[in-house]
């Protein structure tokens, strides 16, 4: 390859080798090489349609892209960091390949919209793997809710036992979660999908191109609608990182519960060993470090986040070289997230429940105090005043070592008259989770509807990512 500069002739003095080192993008984004070249690909063709290359050119120029991403994909494509970048290794060897025709390929494009173009394929395809990622986890949580519908366990608040809930239920917030991550992926997707080919360096070109005949091409929606803010907008990055981190805290909380529920002190599950590690030190130890990895990676995603947001807020339009750092954050956000939905859900698929020990735990902490009161304001005792009496019921068990359902009925009838006989169905632990039957309540019959609801759902995404442009 030649190791001249494509933009070398306003200048009559080489490049500093330690400026080649420090603008250099070589190292990362050659990932994007089957995208640039799918991008020149439909480009030449767009130009061929317009006349500004004829049939012959754009068929050598095609023929020679293809051949180039063959050599790049056997690992025979020699990489130049003289070149600067993918986009300048590629149509550089293709000259080499194809001669004086392959300088033709970059007319009418800017190097400016071309990366822009790359990345925004790059990204739609990145954003559909994470949403095929997302499916397979969500199917792994519902068939976890389904099996664990009847399961109960306490619920916490402020990490105090506040009610008894079942582990399906529980799972299905979980699920809850990764379904507004689904949804704002998706939204995301469409803002992704529009097409900056066509703005060149910023205010668009001379020569009579159809972009719209190269957005069909390249499974774009729409050309954009603005020369000057195509090459400038890095809105979908941010958008793209800032979902993944929303993504990322969930995967972090779900973590944080397995962490404590795995803690020989809570004991409510039990992890795969292919899913833990042990200590160098401590022969009996089983530690969650898929999970706790996870939870700090969430930190990795956020740090791209914050560092998107700083490269974009003091720029002006249009493009500035500040925008070659949108790539290697991008790249790694990615990476980061397709890893942990990847090992999570392997995890996911080798967690046990310990039911015994969950239930003994709900039964702990008078988790139907709740109830109590409800009962008490079914007869008619105003909200605020059950509340005072049940509080006053549970100090009096409290101090008596007994729980509330051991109370006897002269016991409860202490605290208020309104107190009958049939208490005694809404103080245990399996009556306070059945009678909650509400939609999005806890009781294993609303959980079985909230399962079967969600893969109806699951089934409509997969529709609609079968359907989407690639």
């Amino acid at each position: 390859m030649s190791t001249s500069k494509t933009w070398g002739g306003r200048f009559g003095q080489a490049t500093d080798q330690r400026v080649e080192s420090f603008t250099s993008s070589l190292d990362y984004d050659r990932r994007l090489y089957a995208h640039d070249i799918r991008g020149s690909i439909a480009h030449a063709r767009m130009l061929a349609h317009v006349g500004v290359l004829t049939g012959t050119e754009c068929d050598e120029i095609v023929t020679g892209l293809e051949r180039i991403k063959s050599e790049i994909e056997r690992g025979e494509f020699e990489w130049l960091p003289a070149h600067e970048d993918v986009h300048m290794n590629i149509e550089l060897r293709l000259t080499e390949q194809i001669g004086e025709v392959g300088k033709k390929l970059h007319t009418a494009r800017s190097r400016n919209d071309q990366v822009a173009t790359d990345l925004r394929l790059y990204m739609r395809y990145a954003v559909d793997e994470i949403l095929t990622a997302l499916v397979a986890f969500q199917v792994e949580l519902l068939d976890i809710a389904e099996r664990e519908a009847e399961t109960i366990m306490p619920g916490f608040t402020h990490m105090q036992t506040a009610q008894p809930v079942t582990a399906g239920h529980h799972v299905m917030a979980w699920s809850q979660m990764l379904e507004r991550d689904m949804q704002r992926l998706f939204e995301v997707r469409q803002r992704i999908n529009i097409m900056p080919l066509g703005a060149a360096a910023l205010s668009g070109t001379s020569f009579p191109i159809d972009r719209t005949f190269t957005a069909k091409e390249l499974g774009f929606d729409e050309p954009s609608a603005n020369s000057l803010d195509a090459v400038s907008d890095r809105d979908f990055v941010i958008e793209f990182v800032a979902g993944a981190s929303i993504l990322m805290v969930h995967l972090s909380r779900i973590a944080e519960e397995l962490i404590l529920w795995c803690s020989e002190p809570f004991g409510f599950i039990q992890i795969g060993e292919a899913f833990c590690t042990g200590s160098s030190i401590m022969p009996q130890k089983k530690n969650p470090d898929v999970a706790e990895l996870t939870r700090a990676k969430s930190g990795r995603v956020f740090g791209h986040l914050v560092a998107i947001l700083t490269v974009m807020k003091g720029q002006p339009l249009a493009y500035n070289r500040d925008n070659q750092e949108d790539k290697e954050l991008s790249f790694d956000t990615v990476d980061t997230v397709l890893a942990c939905l990847e090992v999570m859900l392997g995890m996911m698929s080798d967690i046990h429940f310990q039911r015994e020990r969950l239930l003994a735990a709900a039964q702990r902490g008078y988790s139907t105090a709740t109830d109590l009161a409800e009962y008490l304001v079914s007869k008619g005792v105003p909200f605020r005043d059950a509340h005072e009496a049940v509080g006053k019921t549970v100090r009096y068990a409290l101090e008596r070592h007994k729980s509330l359902s051991e109370l006897s009925l002269d016991e409860l009838q202490r605290f208020s008259d309104e107190i009958q006989a049939d208490v005694f169905d809404r103080l245990t632990i399996e009556g306070s989770v059945s009678v909650r039957v509400h939609v999005g309540g806890t009781a294993p019959s609303e959980v079985i509807k909230s399962v079967r609801n969600a893969r109806e759902r699951l089934t409509r995404r997969r529709e609609l990512l079968g359907r989407l442009p690639k």
